[in-house]
């Protein structure tokens, strides 16, 4: 599998400085919602839910899990208990954002249509890291 459409070097670094942010902002606003720590535990991996799509294929299982794993969702949902004051939909937002920080941190990209492992961070699974590193390397260079 070829590297296309991967994001190496420094933008890969910039995303990550991204995803660590969006993990500590939504830490801390969770932090003003006055709901329980253990919220977090039981919310956490709701979004690893949309892996089911991959069920009717890669095609739709991509684009589940881009749309749970991607922010115009969580921050439209956010917007909402925003607006109406929830602070139980702003608590479970501010989760998923969470989930979607940590993801991108350990690697977990946005995924593409034609193999589950394929992700514009990269590919997923120990035997694609030696040719992300060689990508990497060149990009480096250049």
């Amino acid at each position: 599998m070829t590297t296309s459409g991967v994001v190496t070097s420094a933008p890969r670094r910039w995303l990550r400085l991204e995803a660590a942010g969006l993990l500590g902002a939504s830490l801390v606003a969770f932090s003003y919602t006055d709901q329980s720590w253990w919220l977090i535990a039981l919310v956490f991996l709701a979004p690893d839910l949309s892996a089911i799509g991959y069920a009717l294929g890669t095609r739709w299982g991509s684009w589940c899990y881009n749309l749970a794993h991607a922010t115009p969702a969580p921050l439209a949902l956010l917007a909402l208990g925003w607006w109406t004051h929830d602070r139980l939909v702003l608590a479970v937002t501010l989760v998923w954002l969470m989930h979607v920080g940590v993801d991108r941190l350990l690697g977990y990209g946005l995924k593409y249509a034609d193999d589950a492992q394929h992700t514009h961070l990269g590919q997923l699974g120990i035997r694609h890291r030696a040719s992300y590193a060689a990508a990497s390397a060149r990009t480096s260079s250049n």
